[in-house]
Formats: structure tokens, C-alpha cells, sequence
């Protein structure tokens, strides 16, 4: 009897019960494919939905805890994540995705204070059918918490907020994945063409590497040093050791280079010819074995008091007979350049005299030990800077009542700074990718949960009442901005792969990313989602919130 009450009383023990309930049912929802389509982590919504509507009452004070909490988790280990290359990306073709992300934003605003206007609606309702309509979970978190400040608790208008939300939610996965395969059928779009041209943009940094020898027949390298060789060929082909009258060895910069020297290394397909005007005969080797005196190890670079200084800087060829020749990061391949950063947590394969490769190893850390620890302290600064910096007021001329960052703009803001600067003094602030993981879906399976366990009692009765039309003010919030800006990005000249990373990233939607990897394999869709995502989820907090206020 006592372990029924559980389930039929409402209190703590039974709100930890339900929320455990709804994480394993929605997560489990949520990897079932339906024409290659997942909801993913949208399954634990409806689960908490259905489970509210059945009878499930939870303590609304510890919901609201989870819920808040939750959401930090969330964005903090997303910008974490993010902030390493979020300046980097605005570099280039950076600032104009952004800018285009930013238009689908302001545009989907503007459309919900029109749907508003017109129709007369609630302001709860127009937040929270655009926090659906957009799949941005922070952004309806701010929204409540300036609800509940401004408008009070009674009469369950955050909730309300959380049910305009639900239902406007599942177009929004829907309506992105609808205008990818609108704008590919429209525009006639060839996938493979599509994935060579972005190979071709991108194949002198990131493109697939390959093992090649040269020989040296150009007499303008002839009695030069290895250090001008590097230079002159700087990000197109990268020295791992030199043959030469039968034997293999580790050059320094400066080794004098000499007729029919052959340097064996890493390029692009597209830097082949090239580099043949520039040295000489060009050949394919493949992944040869490093034999005699020489050895090749991947190292993993832990040593947190070299982390963010580029190669040059670390000088390892100038101190060790042994050259950096790859990096993988975050599962990209990276052809080292002298001002590439190694940054904590980057795998190097090195290659270069086998009496020195332990003690090159160990002087870049290659601990596992170290990369795993979970670093507790400079995360809980983290985020404790985040709540203070998100609970400062700022006045915004024309509203009636300063705006904040909230739980969700503040963490945000920090995190991107963290994850940017890497290290502050002592204080590392690197998560292991596994780490980061864990913390963002715990994060948003308790928000999700929470707000699905909040709106699920009066749901059904609301589609009932009217709601089904707040589905199609979503639906329009939905299509419209993105339709218009993912032409504009084509007209453009925009690769589809990086406009369909566009459009998922600036409705902050995994499932629509999975689905846009799905066509085509290749970084270009998850480059650009990475790319907006910071400033969209930062511009959907604060604009959200906006709108709040515009209408108090």
C-alpha cells in the first residue's frame, strides 16, 4: 500500500519516480524511426505529456527546481562544447550564415507578435507556440521565469506557455525537414554535386588527408633548409621524414635539401599538382609502416600548461627530432600548420626517432587520467557566474520592465567564454566530450520531462478548446522565416549541405541535423549547425523574453 501511494500522491519520492518514468519511456519513444525520421529527444515531451494526462501529479515546487536546473545543465555544456570555435567561425563564411541565421530569428519573432496582434492572443500562448514552433528549449524556460516574475503565478501561466509549446512543437521538427526537401526538389539540387563542391571549399584544411612522397627535382629547393620547405609549402603538405641516399631520417629546419631528396608526408588531392610544380613527381603511398630507427605514435595532449599554444609556439620539431604530421579533434582530421593551436583533449600522430617518442609522449601528457577528470570546481564557477550574470537587469528602451539573460542566457554566455578561453590562471575548463554529453541529455531529459509532467493534465482538453489552432499559428512561425531565408541562402550560392546545417541550427534542432547528416556523410551540415548555434540560442533567449515584455 505504501509503494502505492507512491504513485497516486504528489511529493517528492513520487515526482523523482515520475520524471524517471518519463526519461525511460521518452527516450526509448524517441529512437523509434519513422521514414528515417526520429523524434529523439523531443520522445521525452510526449512521454511527460501522456503521463500528466493519465493522472500523474508531481510537486510543482520540485518540478520547478528539476526544471531550472535542467536547463542550466543544458546550455552549459552546450556552450562548453561550442565555445572553442565559435570566434573562429565567424571568420570567413561565418559572419554570413550568422547573419542569415539572425534573420530567421527575427523573422519568426516578428511573425508571432503579428499572430498576436491579429488574433488577440495570450502572451503566454504566442511565447510558448513560438518556443515550440522553434524547438528552442532555453528559450521557453527564460520566457517562463519573466512570466512568473511580471505576471505572477496565478492562474498557471507558465503552463500554459509549456502547453503552447507541446503543441507547437512537432511541426517544428516536421516543417525543417519539409523545407530541406522543398528547397532541394525546387532548386533541383544534386547531393553528390553538393558534396564535392564543399570538398573542394574545404579540401586545403580539412579535406581527407593522404600519404604521398616527392622528390625533389625544382632547383629553387635545391640547397635550401627544411624550415624554408615548410614555409614555402605551408598548408599543402606536411613533412613526417626524409629519404635519402637509401635510409630514412628525421630532418631539422636546417637540413639542406638536395637533388632527388624525397620527402614523405601528408596532403590534399587538390594541392597534388602544386605541388608537383613547386617540388617534383608526386606518388600516393598509403599508411606505410615506420621501420628502423624511426617510430610513429598517436599521443594524447593532456599537459594542460601547453594547451592553446600553437605548434610553433610549443616548438616541438625545433627540441625533438620528430614532426607533428596529423590531428584529429572532435573527429576531424587536421592537416598542423605552425599556427595551428593544440588544445586539450587533440589526438597527435607523431612520427620521427624512436629514443625520443617516450619523451616526447610524455612531455604532451598522453594521460587518459587526466583528460577524464571531471574538473568539478571550475564547473560549478561556471555556472555559478552564469546565475549571477543572468539575474542582472538591463533596461531595453520602449519595455515596460528591464530584460535579464536568465538561467538560460546567463550559463550560456559564460559557457561560450569558458569554452573560448579554455583556462583561466589553474582553473581548466575542459569536459571530456563523454562528460559533456552526459550532463547536456540529463540536462534536457529532466527539463523536457518536467515541462511534459506540468502541461500534460490539461493538454488534451486545450487541442480540444481551441488549441488546434495554435498549431497552425506554429506551423506558420515555423515555415515562413526559414522557407524564405533557406531560398535567399541558395540564391546566394550557399552549398545545400551547409544551408541545411543552417536551418537546423538556427531552430537549435538535433533531430533536423540527424536528418540533414542522413543525405550525405561529411562535416558541412554539422559545421554550420556549430557555427549559428551559439548566437541563435543566445538571440532565442533574449528575444523571447522580449516579446514578453513588449506586451505587459
Amino acid at each position: 500500500m505504501e509503494l502505492l501511494k507512491l504513485f497516486t500522491q504528489s511529493g517528492t519520492a513520487s515526482t523523482l519516480i515520475f520524471l524517471s518514468l518519463v526519461g525511460i519511456v521518452g527516450i526509448v519513444i524517441g529512437k523509434v524511426k519513422v521514414f528515417r525520421i526520429k523524434l529523439g529527444i523531443a520522445g521525452v515531451l510526449f512521454a511527460g505529456l501522456f503521463l500528466g494526462h493519465i493522472g500523474a501529479r508531481a510537486d510543482h515546487d520540485v518540478l520547478h527546481f528539476v526544471k531550472e536546473f535542467g536547463l542550466i545543465l543544458f546550455v552549459y555544456s552546450i556552450g562548453l562544447e561550442v565555445g572553442p570555435r565559435f570566434l573562429s567561425s565567424m571568420r570567413n563564411n561565418g559572419l554570413k550564415i550568422n547573419l542569415l541565421a539572425t534573420g530567421i530569428v527575427v523573422l519568426g519573432v516578428l511573425i508571432a507578435a503579428t499572430l498576436k496582434v491579429v488574433f488577440d492572443l495570450p502572451v503566454p500562448v504566442v511565447v510558448g507556440v513560438l518556443c515550440g514552433a522553434v524547438t528552442n528549449t532555453p528559450s521557453l524556460g527564460a520566457a517562463q521565469q519573466v512570466i512568473a516574475e511580471q505576471l505572477g503565478t496565478e492562474g498557471n501561466l507558465a503552463e500554459v506557455a509549456s502547453m503552447g509549446y507541446a503543441v507547437a512543437y512537432p511541426f517544428g521538427i516536421l516543417g525543417i525537414i519539409l523545407t530541406m526537401l522543398l528547397i532541394r526538389g525546387f532548386f533541383k539540387i544534386s547531393v553528390k554535386t553538393e558534396i564535392d563542391k564543399y570538398h573542394e571549399e574545404v579540401s586545403g584544411l580539412s579535406g581527407k588527408l593522404e600519404a604521398v612522397n616527392i622528390k625533389i627535382v625544382n632547383q629553387a629547393l635545391v640547397g635550401k633548409t627544411v624550415a624554408f620547405m615548410r614555409t614555402t609549402l605551408r598548408g599543402e603538405f606536411v613533412l613526417s621524414r626524409l629519404w635519402r641516399e637509401g635510409e630514412f631520417f628525421m630532418p631539422d629546419d636546417n637540413t639542406i635539401l638536395e637533388e632527388n631528396d624525397m620527402l614523405y608526408g601528408v596532403s590534399t588531392k587538390a594541392c597534388f599538382d602544386i605541388l608537383e610544380l613547386k617540388v617534383g613527381p608526386l606518388n600516393k603511398t598509403g599508411d606505410l609502416e615506420v621501420s628502423g630507427k624511426l617510430g610513429m605514435r598517436q599521443v594524447v595532449f593532456s599537459n594542460k600548461s601547453m594547451a592553446g599554444k600553437t605548434i610553433k609556439e610549443i616548438g616541438l620539431s625545433r627540441r625533438y627530432p620528430v614532426n607533428i604530421t596529423r590531428i584529429f579533434r572532435a573527429g576531424m582530421e587536421i592537416m598542423p600548420k605552425e599556427e595551428d593551436s593544440i588544445e586539450f583533449g587533440d589526438t597527435l600522430r607523431i612520427v620521427g626517432e624512436r629514443k625520443v617518442l617516450r619523451e616526447v609522449s610524455k612531455l604532451l601528457g598522453n594521460s587518459m587520467k587526466e583528460l577524464a577528470h571531471p574538473n568539478i570546481i571550475p564547473i560549478l564557477i561556471g555556472i555559478l557566474a552564469g546565475v549571477l550574470i543572468g539575474s542582472i537587469p538591463f533596461a531595453i528602451p520602449g519595455l515596460p520592465a528591464p530584460a535579464k539573460l536568465g538561467l538560460a542566457g546567463g550559463p550560456l554566455l559564460v559557457a561560450l567564454f569558458l569554452g573560448h578561453k579554455g583556462r583561466i590562471g589553474k582553473l581548466d575548463f575542459y569536459m571530456t566530450p563523454g562528460a559533456n554529453l552526459f550532463i547536456r541529455e540529463l540536462g534536457i531529459v529532466l527539463f523536457l520531462a518536467c515541462v511534459g509532467l506540468s502541461a500534460g493534465e490539461n493538454f488534451v482538453s486545450t487541442i480540444v478548446n481551441g488549441g488546434y489552432l495554435w498549431m497552425v499559428y506554429g506551423a506558420i512561425i515555423t515555415l515562413l522565416p526559414i522557407l524564405i531565408i533557406g531560398v535567399i541562402a541558395r540564391m546566394m550560392k550557399m552549398n545545400y549541405l551547409s544551408i541545411c546545417g543552417l536551418l537546423a541550427g538556427s531552430m537549435t534542432d538535433p533531430p533536423a541535423l540527424e536528418f540533414a547528416n542522413s543525405m550525405a556523410p561529411g562535416q558541412a551540415q554539422s559545421t554550420a549547425y556549430a557555427t549559428v548555434y551559439p548566437l541563435v540560442m543566445f538571440l532565442r533567449v533574449l528575444l523571447a523574453q522580449i516579446l514578453v515584455l513588449s506586451f505587459l
